[in-house]
């Protein structure tokens, strides 16, 4: 597989400015269009390797105060804090996963855009682990017995625990999707997807060589994890598209974005005869965003730009260059067939099969936990966090930063005997890349209502894209979470945790 072609941008002088002076200003737009350069990230990612690695434990019977199965996001901040709490021993922590690499997968989106390249973006998992106090078993599970607080591991390990936390993820169905595996597996097929590191760079190399026709994205109706993330790549490659000439925004002035918008009458004038290629967005959902405030502007940002939005639109066949979508009772037509010469795909997401098979889950096969302090609803020795919870937010790595000290909090009162006093009130984020050089930054808790970091220090609207919010989301957020989020140490808008 090729290495993509890596986009990088000139550091604007004020990026180095500092509070508010910066942030305001950071809304207005260059009127010269950048240059794409197609050469690596100078900028690499900070982390630091433990000086050995996590021995794997070899099959047998063991018990543990705590077992954490996963080590995502969720699973090493969970670990790693727990530990940091003093409590425990050498072998009290233990983490199952049977990975060998960890992938920082909110990075993939900026592979697809061309502006990282996947290799830099993951970590050996032995590496991300304290070598000396977490117990790794390198296996997946097969069953929990909550009955008897043990869980069956597939290589035959059976695991005893005082509490259990499950953290493992979701898990990608290609199946539920006709067709999409083999479009997937066919490296000249025009279909990719950014939530796999096998074909995230796909993604960037099919924008790359699109020069016209019709171009889909889509969003699954249900649960997925980064609900942003398929409207990201889109709105990249539209900027890709609309530098490389291929593509023009049909209101306003293409190096003019400050000016004011035009009549229709002078829009029409001013707008190409054609568009060499058109963007469609079908989403399963009937609005751009769950977050109302956010829905509204890249509502606007859809329209303004040119973009025919398919609402209620859910993908469920992929054939040649044709894509079938499933359309909700009491549409005109049950199915929809679009041809595409570029197929964008999100597919659609569960969370592994052992969770409703060991009864710990909802209806949905979610780990069933109360929503506030993290802990399941008939199993009080059990708690969950990340995308495989049923917590009713958005699953992103930035609500790990904010659930993983409630559940910490909460169980080690647990294990003293005490009730939770820690509750979570459902915040979590989406940086939204919106074109090259601009995210708009959504934050919300519970409810679809804003908790934003930036207005409440100092009155910035974050529904407004910005370049300072785009330098969060390309150069600091990355380094942060291997330098501090996995290790159980960043705490979100909160800042770094003692």
């Amino acid at each position: 597989m090729t290495t993509p072609t890596v986009i990088n941008f000139e550091q604007p002088t004020m990026w180095r400015q500092q509070g508010k002076q910066l942030l305001a200003g950071s809304s207005s737009s260059s009127s010269s269009t950048r240059r794409l350069a197609s050469h690596p990230s100078s900028r690499r990612l900070a982390t630091a390797s433990p000086v050995a690695p996590v021995a794997p434990v070899a099959p047998a019977s063991s018990s543990h105060r705590v077992v954490v199965v996963g080590a995502g996001t969720a699973g090493l901040s969970i670990s790693h804090q727990l530990l940091r709490t003093g409590k425990f021993g050498s072998r009290d922590l233990a983490v199952v996963d049977p990975s060998t690499w960890h992938h920082y997968q909110p990075g993939w989106t900026l592979v697809g855009g061309g502006l990282k390249n996947k290799e830099d973006l993951r970590r050996k998992t032995d590496d991300l682990m304290d070598p000396t106090r977490l117990r790794l078993y390198k296996s997946g599970v097969a069953t929990v017995a909550p009955g008897e607080s043990s869980v069956a591991l597939r290589d035959g390990t059976t695991l005893n625990y005082e509490h259990l936390v499950v953290a493992p993820g979701l898990s990608l169905d290609y199946g539920a999707i006709d067709g999409l595996a083999d479009a997937l597996r066919d490296p000249g097929s025009a279909v990719s997807t950014i939530y796999s590191y096998d074909t995230c760079d796909k993604a960037f190399r099919n924008v790359e060589k699109l020069r016209t026709g019709t171009a889909i994205f889509t969003q699954p109706a249900g649960v997925i994890k980064c609900a942003g993330a398929p409207q990201k790549v889109m709105w990249l490659a539209l900027d890709y598209w609309r530098r490389a000439g291929l593509y023009s925004y049909p209101y306003y002035p293409l190096e003019d974005e400050d000016a004011a918008k035009p009549s229709a009458t002078a829009a029409a004038a001013a707008a190409p005869a054609a568009k060499m290629i058109h963007v469609s967005y079908a989403t399963g959902l009937p609005a751009m965003f769950a977050v109302p405030k956010y829905a509204a502007k890249l509502e606007e940002l859809r329209r303004e730009r040119g973009v025919e939005g398919l609402f209620q639109h859910d993908l469920v066949a992929v054939k040649g260059n044709k894509a079938t979508f499933a359309r909700p009772d009491g549409a005109a037509a049950t199915s929809v067939t679009r041809h595409f010469d570029l197929l964008h795909v999100t597919p659609k997401m569960g969370p592994p099969g052992f969770i409703r098979e060991s009864s710990i889950g909802n209806d949905a096969g979610y780990v069933d936990v109360d929503d506030h302090t993290l802990r399941h609803k008939r199993f009080p020795n059990i708690w969950s966090a990340g995308d495989a919870s049923s917590l009713p937010t958005s699953k992103t790595a930035a609500a790990v930063t904010a659930e993983a000290p409630v559940l910490v909090r909460n169980l080690t009162r647990a294990l003293d005997g005490l009730g939770p006093d820690a509750s979570y009130d459902g915040y979590t984020s989406c940086p939204l890349l919106t074109e090259y050089g601009k995210v708009l930054l959504a934050e919300f808790k519970y409810g679809g209502e804003p908790k934003e970091t930036f207005d409440n220090w100092l009155g910035i609207d974050q529904a407004v894209p910005r370049r300072a919010f785009y330098h969060l989301k390309k150069d600091f957020f990355p380094w942060v979470y291997y330098a501090s989020l996995v290790k159980g140490t960043w705490g979100g808008p909160k800042g770094w945790i003692n």
